[in-house]
């Protein structure tokens, strides 16, 4: 009778595991990498010559910096500087 509960509590447990990851790996893919969108300082990741990482753009909307945005709403995006683009361009000078 305890191996029963034990074995029940176990495979509750992984299969919560599995969902969560699912959920985790479903909503990794309904995002899609904008370029130009990100205020100075807020780039999700590699902006390009001069920068590294997450949080290094140099400028508002610099074209060759990307935030991670649902799918199918970076060519929607409006910003000062012109319209979001899923490729990165020219870095600034």
């Amino acid at each position: 009778m305890k191996n029963s509960v034990i074995t029940l509590a176990l495979a509750g447990s992984l299969a919560s595991a599995l969902a969560t990851l699912a959920v985790t790996s479903a909503q990794a893919q309904e995002k899609e990498k904008c370029y130009g969108v990100a205020l100075k300082g807020q780039n999700d990741c590699a902006a390009g010559p001069g920068t590294t990482c997450a949080g290094t753009s140099k400028i508002d909307y610099q074209k060759n910096a990307w935030k991670l945005v649902p799918a199918g709403s970076c060519m929607t995006m409006k910003t000062p500087k012109g319209m979001g683009s899923l490729k990165q361009g020219p870095a600034p000078t």
